[in-house]
């Protein structure tokens, strides 16, 4: 479920990100097919999504859909401190994995279900978990 919430709240947040490209860019206008624009807005928002993500795991391991339902993400390296605190190296890692899963039709998000773990292929390449705080 908190995925959900985060796909909400960053879909209102890449809305807005749209907007202010299209008005500093594009006069305002929506951009169609052939604009080349459509290339920098493509990377801008993909840059927001991972900002969005690692800005919260990175500081606290928390989305707010994360707190909402009570999850954190942990780092399994056991040097870390902190809560096991995630780097940013484990968000990019993390999220580059969660794209090819996506890719792969949600394969690796399924894989969890037949991991002994209960694992997705993103928490396995980053060596990450999902830890329940209830």
């Amino acid at each position: 479920m908190a995925i959900f919430y985060d796909f909400f709240l960053l879909t209102a947040i890449l809305f807005i990100a749209t907007a202010i490209f299209n008005a500093l860019l594009n006069h305002g206008e929506a951009l169609d097919s052939n604009n080349p624009n459509r290339i920098i807005l493509s990377f801008y928002l993909g840059a927001i999504i991972v900002f969005y993500f690692g800005w919260f795991w990175t500081h606290g391991g928390q989305t707010l859909g994360m707190k909402t339902w009570k999850m954190r993400l942990v780092s399994n390296h056991s040097q870390i401190t902190a809560f096991n605190a995630i780097s940013w190296k484990h968000v990019l890692i993390r999220e580059a994995t969660a794209m090819v899963s996506c890719l792969c039709l949600g394969l690796g998000f399924l894989w969890s279900l037949f991991d002994r773990k209960k694992r997705c292929w993103h928490d396995m390449t980053s060596d990450t978990a999902l830890i329940d705080l209830r």
